[in-house]
């Protein structure tokens, strides 16, 4: 059999199926394999120096840093970028070969494996914001239940915490002892959901302190803990960017294009890659739009010009944009936050 150049992998929970290719690009070998034989049978039978694919989504990351670990090199690409060369049907097999297509072409943009600490991170991110996402849902089910009784709930989180327990201890406002019972477990699972969410953004901030990254990352304004800790598990040193309007570009903070004929047509923006950092991002950004008219620095002005012209939220994206190719610049070249580079 001819050497080996290129092996596209589709992943699956216990079946994964195999395309290999030679430095000629012909298929040369295909096999479907069970978890706990490919990784043996991809050994054996691959050279050194062979290029091997795979689609980023679960478990990506941890096969990547296994076969890393032996000395090739991997490359992950994004579902999208790999679905245009599957050929007819789609199955297991046209999936590994469009992944060994994709992965040879030159302009094709590839995914940064992520370290166990990047993926521990975001963990503690993603939990966080499932829990912040079922708080949100049982007080609005508070709400919703409460006020068939003839009871109006504060919309705030804050007063809403404050008017359970005087809901349960108030004897005539017609709650029946059985909806007192369903209720107070409503507030305990309330009370759970604070705690767990203080929890993490203890642990959140624990980890923005010890990684020096992240402590760096915050000399940006408007990024915090979570806004670092974020950027730190999202795009790592950031190198996989050439240059930061690409890394912004990623996150979905530059304008969707739809462009013919030579007319130039910008849309909103693309809203592409991580919807939470990109979120959490802008939130920053609007903070720190509150506080830049009281400011005369260069960002402050350039903001604030901004927002005196604009809407608030074009102002706000910007702010974000632009914190996202100054990140980027401080990740690739391991340098502080210098104010006077910040063009006006």
């Amino acid at each position: 059999m001819n050497k080996l150049s290129r092996v596209g992998i589709d992943l699956a929970k216990n079946v994964f199926q195999l395309h290999g290719v030679d430095r000629h690009g012909k298929a040369i070998w295909r096999r479907r394999l069970t978890r706990d034989k490919w990784l043996r049978v991809l050994l054996e039978n691959i050279e050194p120096g062979s290029e091997i694919g795979m689609e980023a989504c679960a478990g990506a990351h941890h096969w990547a840093r296994q076969l890393q670990a032996k000395g090739f090199t991997v490359k992950l690409i994004a579902p999208q970028f790999v679905k245009p060369y599957v050929k007819s049907n789609k199955n297991d097999a046209n999936d590994a070969e469009a992944i060994c297509e994709a992965m040879s072409r030159p302009s094709m943009r590839f995914v940064a494996v992520k370290t166990v600490e990047q993926q521990d991170i975001q963990a503690t991110h993603r939990i966080r914001s499932e829990l912040i996402g079922q708080r949100t849902a049982k007080g609005n089910q508070i709400r919703g239940l409460i006020a068939e009784y003839g009871l109006v709930a504060p919309i705030k989180m804050a007063r809403l915490r404050a008017a359970v327990p005087a809901w349960l201890e108030d004897a005539e406002n017609g709650l029946t002892d059985r909806f007192r019972g369903l209720l107070s477990g409503l507030w305990n699972d309330l009370i759970t959901l604070d705690r767990r969410v203080t929890e993490l953004d203890h642990e959140i901030n624990m980890i923005a302190q010890s990684d020096p990254v992240a402590k760096r990352l915050q000399q940006l304004r408007g990024v915090g803990p979570m806004v670092a800790t974020a950027l730190v598990a999202n795009v790592g040193n950031a190198k996989q960017f050439s240059n930061g309007r690409q890394m912004a570009a990623s996150l979905g903070l530059t304008p969707k294009q739809h462009s013919s004929g030579g007319k130039d047509r910008l849309l909103g923006i693309s809203k592409r890659g991580d919807a939470y950092l990109r979120s959490i991002l802008i939130h920053g950004a609007r903070a720190v739009i509150q506080t830049a008219k009281l400011k005369d620095d260069r960002l402050s002005q350039w903001v604030t010009s901004i927002a005196e012209r604009r809407h608030p939220n074009v102002a706000a994206v910007a702010l974000a944009n632009k914190t996202a190719r100054i990140a980027w610049a401080m990740l690739k070249y391991d340098m502080d936050y210098d104010p006077d580079y910040i063009a006006a």
